[in-house]
């Protein structure tokens, strides 16, 4: 059975409630998650669930995630309570002054988080070793959206984890396991196994792009322009990216070159061929969290729908609700929304 824990902003635990009507709480791969709780609008819970204040799902296993509540809504005799992940405190900080990166994106991210105006309890950890690597230039871009943007084109992904024994959040990167290749336990659904319901499978290529344009600094043909991707025929689709913010300054061509490329990339990789495949999970072959948990890589056959894919779990989603638990995955990537590259 799982419980809520509730934890004030210095992590000190002020309640458990595990008389909710319903708890959901939704993982993502490369951006926070959300959660929502219904709870009766006694004293205690009133007490308990307000702005600021820190959730946990307990379920015996370690809590490594938490949020943030930031939404209130009471009803009758009810309160509902929503909010994102503690990654979401990043959404509050600047990438200060114009900031300059090549090398190993991993180290990119967690200098951002180090050189940004500190946030309390955090502390960054070690890094794992990651060899992606990128080269780009920030001025005055929000934290929590340029990591979003180095997780999308890199694949590493990073959590601000609680560790509420020792009262301090945790930033550190990650990448989920390809449970798909030699070496590793294989990890498949399909209706053979019995082992997925309610399945909804979409693709959609309108936003796809597969050449980028991007375009610096400098003006008529003095302007530095580079290309990034390729195509032929119907299957090239070409998008501009205006990136004349980005400035040469100390930079060599080759090094201002490579920032702009990474720009390009960056483009790319926020309109790809949407293809998602959702559904419950069944049976009792693989444990979620256990046997594979967000952002691993798996495979999926759906034989009816002539379906074999090989993608990354993006989203989970756990419903508890009258003593049940229901998990819902999402692997592969939905529609984008449009995006603004000038913008945060």
């Amino acid at each position: 059975m799982v419980e809520c824990r509730v934890y004030n902003r210095d992590l000190e635990l002020k309640g458990v409630v595990d008389n909710f009507s319903s708890f959901t709480w939704i993982r993502r791969y490369f951006e926070p998650g959300e959660f929502e709780i219904h709870v009766p609008s006694t004293t205690q819970n009133q007490a308990l669930f307000v702005p600021g204040f820190i959730v946990a799902r307990h379920d015996g296993l370690e809590e490594t995630e938490a949020g943030t509540i930031e939404a209130i809504e009471r009803t009758g005799y009810e309160i509902t309570a929503k909010g994102r992940f503690l990654e979401s405190y990043f959404d509050r900080r600047l990438i200060k002054g114009t900031y300059n990166f090549s090398g190993k994106t991993e180290n990119a991210m967690r200098n951002i988080v180090k050189n940004m105006t500190p946030l309390p309890l955090v502390e960054v950890a070690d890094a794992q070793g990651y060899t992606e690597t990128v080269d780009f230039q920030a001025t005055y871009k929000g934290v929590l959206s340029t990591l979003e943007k180095l997780c999308v084109t890199s694949g590493i992904a990073f959590r601000l984890q609680p560790d509420f024994t020792s009262r301090k959040l945790v930033f550190r990167c990650f990448k989920g396991i390809d449970r798909t290749v030699a070496g590793a336990p294989q990890v498949i659904f399909s209706e053979t196994y019995n082992n997925l319901t309610d399945e909804d499978y979409t693709y959609n290529d309108s936003a796809y792009k597969t050449k980028c344009f991007v375009g610096g600094g400098g003006e008529g043909d003095a302007r530095t322009i580079v290309e990034v991707g390729g195509g032929e025929g119907l299957d090239l689709r070409e998008i501009f990216r205006n990136a004349s913010q980005s400035q040469q300054e100390d930079l060599t061509d080759a090094q201002y070159k490579a920032v702009l490329e990474q720009e390009g990339q960056q483009v790319l990789a926020d309109n790809p061929v949407a293809e998602s495949f959702s559904f419950k999970m069944a049976g009792e072959q693989y444990e979620y969290r256990t046997d594979f948990d967000i952002g691993d890589i798996i495979m999926i056959r759906r034989k009816a729908w002539g379906i074999e894919t090989v993608l990354r779990i993006t989203q989970s989603e756990e419903i508890y609700e009258g003593g049940s638990k229901e998990v819902m995955l999402t692997v592969g990537n939905t529609v984008p929304e449009t995006v603004d590259w000038n913008a945060d």
